[in-house]
């Protein structure tokens, strides 16, 4: 069956979630999942998904999340606000892009549970306002803890989210490398390479809970950015992992375990496609569009650089005006249009271009309700819950 006869477009939580998820479990493709700073890089996203016939799951990390409320805010609960803001966003815009759209919380290790906190909270006031939580999936990443208390940890706070039917991703074992303030470049080899005890260790505590969630096991992967051949993936031990936990539980699926990608920078497109042979459904990807983001703006100013040293004059007059070159809408597009051809790009490689045929409906923002309203009355309910939300927040300091 086509996706788009089982997926609603629009940010999708819960069983359609689900629903995506084993599609794409199922038909052997993996969605890219790329790290937003703001509403412009989120919207690169949403066109590179619309152009391509693909969903597209757009996440944030504890630093995005700072970044979006705003660099000179210093409340301890900014990064959740900040969060909250940008989910808000994607949902007032999601759907007029006519695909399906995973909000997602990039890695949270033990030192920002507050943060994770904070956008749980989010999501229970919009649960109890309209029956689905704000965002479609969370992470915790506790891979630097011992193996008993990363599980212990995330037992906890899967059996909360599975209330609100929230899609959980775990992570054990180490994705080397530096990655937004995580830094594990010095970590030791070993920890590189999750074994197939691990991950069933995992499977097995989680899957009394409920069926959504996905694990994170690191095969050599590397945060950062690396020349091809610089990285040492071993692929094959995903491959391992699922056939450990299919004998372990007697499963009929040929890959019983969503698995996910991170630190896919410097991997060969075979790595890549063995990968998501072998079960991965999801990759990240934040590197490359982020280069991908600013070398749209360099390449502008470098073809435009005679026009951009000031207000008036330029090579065509010493009266001319340069407005219309310095306008951020101008230089920011650019950026965009590189990035969402660099999104194009993960989408091909992983296998989910075409999956989804993008929707003729009219677009409208998701805020949970079906009465007969128009925008402006969506977007101030979207504010007013945010504000909720914050008001939540910040009772808690």
């Amino acid at each position: 069956m086509s996706l788009t006869d089982i997926v609603p477009p629009g940010v999708v939580t819960g069983d359609n979630l689900l629903k995506l998820l084993e599609h794409a479990r199922d038909n052997g493709y993996a969605i890219p999942a790329v790290n937003c700073t703001s509403s412009s890089t989120a919207n690169a996203c949403l066109e590179a998904a619309a152009k391509n016939n693909s969903p597209i799951m757009i996440q944030v990390s504890n630093g995005g999340g700072k970044f979006v409320v705003g660099k000179s805010v210093s409340d301890p609960n900014a990064a959740a606000a900040g969060s909250v803001a940008l989910a808000y966003h994607v949902r007032s815009v999601a759907k007029y892009y006519g695909v399906p759209v995973v909000l997602h919380s990039d890695h949270c290790a033990k030192k920002l549970l507050p943060w994770f906190d904070g956008m749980l909270e989010a999501d229970k006031v919009f649960y109890e306002k309209f029956g689905e939580p704000l965002f479609s999936s969370h992470m915790l990443d506790l891979s630097e803890e011992p193996d008993e208390e990363n599980i212990a940890i995330c037992v906890k706070y899967f059996t909360e989210m599975a209330k609100m039917k929230i899609w959980l991703e775990m992570e054990i074992g180490i994705t080397g490398g530096e990655e937004d303030g995580v830094n594990n470049e010095d970590v030791d080899p070993e920890k590189l390479y999750t074994t197939p005890e691990q991950v069933y260790s995992v499977y097995e505590a989680l899957s009394k809970i409920g069926p959504m969630f996905s694990i994170a096991a690191a095969f050599g992967n590397v945060h950062g950015v690396y020349k091809p051949g610089n990285v040492k993936l071993s692929p094959e031990k995903l491959l391992a992992h699922q056939m450990y936990t299919k004998e372990k539980i007697s499963s009929p699926l040929e890959r019983p375990i969503f698995l996910v990608m991170h630190g896919g920078s410097g991997s060969t497109d075979a790595e890549i496609s063995e990968a998501v042979t072998n079960g991965v459904i999801k990759m990240n990807i934040d590197t490359d569009t982020q280069w991908a983001y600013w070398d749209g703006l360099r390449g502008f100013e470098a073809d435009k650089h005679d026009y951009l040293q000031g207000q008036i004059g330029n090579p065509d007059g010493a009266d001319k005006p340069n407005k219309k070159y310095y306008d951020p809408r101008v230089w920011i597009r650019k950026a965009e249009e590189s990035m969402v051809a660099r999104v194009g790009v993960s989408i091909e490689k992983l296998g989910s271009k075409g999956k989804y045929t993008k929707s003729s409906e009219p677009g409208e923002p998701q805020f949970g309700t079906k009465k007969k309203t128009t925008p402006i009355t969506y977007i101030s309910l979207g504010l007013l819950a945010a504000l909720t939300g914050t008001v939540l927040l910040r009772k808690k300091k």
